[in-house]
């Protein structure tokens, strides 16, 4: 299988909103208001060959995305606080093309969370089956997940992706999972925290797991660390899922590639495996439950 990390623009973010500061409302708060911004980010899309079809692992940010005509009205705030960069030939549709892969042929679309940076390129994908995680489908839809910050009068006309409700039991150390393929090597796995249906994907090559893990941490140092974002939804869940992902990984070797991680593409490409450092999880029977 081949897989390709696709960079559909960048983006700026505070430095509290990538490594969260308090708690509630003032976690928020400091998120927003902080003077302090990171370097540029990635905003990687995963493409993966796979012999049972073509699988985009979320699709980027579309070129209209500071556009502010699109945001409720407390919106300019987040604006101001995040800030992306993206050409028209950047979106994912033109790189898939350019690098010989039609989007029109990818089989699945699977979502690790329904954030405008995730889904602006939904779009690009008309034939598609797109999975989105029940949980997060619910949280996103309406005006609800509008004033929760979903951008989701921008979604496809009539876009009704396939609800993931993770019914095969679990796979340790992960409660739960959903088989993608028939091979049984793309698997899908709750990790909620940053949004509250949060999932990662789980490739299964040879002995190693390749974790596409989308916003579960900005970077991997985050995750060593045990250091949460400053937006995400659930504090104790987003820390309880980075004991999980170090747990998998002091069992059985991952490259592990957030979403907006600098080196992501590097590790991808050297298959450079996640240390744990040593990091315990709160739950030491996780480590033992791990296959």
């Amino acid at each position: 299988m081949k897989i390709h990390a696709i960079e559909t623009g960048r983006v700026r973010v505070t430095e509290r909103w990538r490594e969260g500061e308090g708690d509630g409302m003032r976690r928020l708060l400091n998120a927003w208001f902080d003077k302090a911004m990171t370097d540029w980010l990635p905003v990687h899309v995963w493409v993966i060959e796979h012999p049972e079809g073509l699988i985009v692992v979320d699709t980027g940010i579309p070129a209209d995305a500071n556009k502010p005509r699109y945001f409720p009205p407390f919106m300019p705030l987040i604006q101001r606080a995040a800030v992306f960069d993206i050409a028209p030939e950047e979106e994912i549709g033109p790189q898939m093309r350019a690098r010989g892969l039609e989007p029109e042929d990818v089989r699945w679309v699977v979502m690790t969370h329904l954030h405008q940076d995730h889904d602006g390129g939904l779009h690009h994908f008309p034939n598609a089956e797109v999975l989105v995680s029940r949980e997060e489908w619910d949280f996103a839809t309406g005006l609800k997940g509008r004033m929760n910050g979903y951008l989701n009068q921008r979604w496809p006309r009539g876009f009704a992706p396939t609800p993931v409700d993770f019914e095969d039991g679990p796979l340790a150390p992960f409660p739960r999972h959903a088989s993608l393929t028939r091979a049984g090597d793309v698997t899908l796995v709750p990790t909620p925290g940053h949004s509250p249906g949060h999932l990662s994907v789980l490739l299964e090559e040879g002995e190693t797991t390749i974790m596409f893990a989308g916003d579960t941490s900005y970077t991997e140092d985050h995750l060593v660390r045990m250091v949460a974002d400053g937006i995400g939804t659930d504090l104790e869940a987003e820390i309880e899922t980075h004991r999980r992902i170090l747990a998998h990984a002091a069992k059985r070797p991952t490259v592990y590639l957030p979403s907006h991680d600098p080196d992501s593409a590097r590790r991808l490409a050297e298959r450079v495996t996640l240390e744990p450092h040593g990091t315990a999880p709160a739950n030491p029977e996780l480590l033992g439950e791990v296959a």
